[in-house]
């Protein structure tokens, strides 16, 4: 009888026993369970990145990198002008030329006088740069040479523009020739030499006092005969293109 109470005794221990154990892995496995569905949401708001939220960043940030760059400039526009021969270019001289220090092919600068204008378009202002060429230069020689000298036009180079090749016409100055002059100072020096001769020794002494004084007379041409031809800074000129030129013109855009 007590043993079978024993017996009894030991099955309901070992039955308390295998409940309690059932009861401990079910709250291990919840408590598991509860850790995993906590630590989702957390990784998801952490971890990976939330499509709805990030898109408007990106446009903001696409948005604030095209308004920090600046706006497109547009090209300046050009246009070609022809210009026809025969016309007239003005211009004033940037130093001066003489015949005297000059020599044939050195170059000359000037500017423009008056603006160029062609069917109403300023094909360039007032002020442009010009260049030139002397073609001949003839130094004022004694008794009965006049000088000589002769420019033209190279270019012309608009303000802010390229310089553009053009022909002209020759521009020539010549001297006034001094010959009936200088006669007149060597036939005068003879004769005021003859008198002087004539008051000194008579007959005799006024050949010799003439001679005497063609001499002199002679001399002082040669000392004041030279006529240089001078032109100074600020000198104007007008030239004449002897071939069309084109010219080209920037334009608004």
């Amino acid at each position: 009888m007590n043993k079978k109470r024993t017996i009894q005794a030991l099955a309901i221990v070992f039955t308390l026993v295998a409940l309690a154990g059932c009861q401990s892995g079910n709250q291990n496995q919840s408590g598991a369970e509860a850790t995993t569905s906590s630590a989702s949401p957390a990784n998801s708001s952490s971890g990976q990145p939330n499509s709805s939220s990030g898109q408007p960043a990106l446009r903001h940030r696409t948005e604030a990198s095209t308004e920090s760059q600046p706006p497109a400039r547009s090209e300046p526009q050009t246009q070609t002008v022809p210009v026809p021969a025969g016309t007239e270019i003005h211009i004033r001289l940037s130093s001066a030329i003489n015949t005297s220090t000059a020599t044939p092919g050195s170059r000359f600068q000037g500017s423009l006088a008056e603006p160029l204008i062609v069917n109403g378009i300023d094909v360039a202002s007032r002020g442009s740069l010009v260049s030139g060429r002397i073609t001949n230069v003839v130094s004022s020689g004694r008794l009965n040479r006049p000088a000589e000298l002769s420019l033209m036009l190279t270019s012309i180079t608009p303000e802010g523009g390229q310089a553009t090749a053009v022909s002209t016409q020759t521009y020539s100055v010549s001297g006034k020739s001094h010959k009936k002059r200088n006669i007149e100072m060597a036939g005068g020096g003879a004769g005021l030499g003859a008198v002087i001769g004539a008051i000194a020794g008579g007959g005799k002494g006024a050949a010799i006092g003439g001679l005497v004084g063609a001499a002199a007379g002679t001399g002082g041409a040669y000392a004041t005969g030279k006529k240089e031809i001078e032109l100074p800074a600020e000198t104007g000129l007008t030239f004449k293109l002897s071939a069309p030129a084109t010219f080209t013109v920037s334009t608004a855009g």
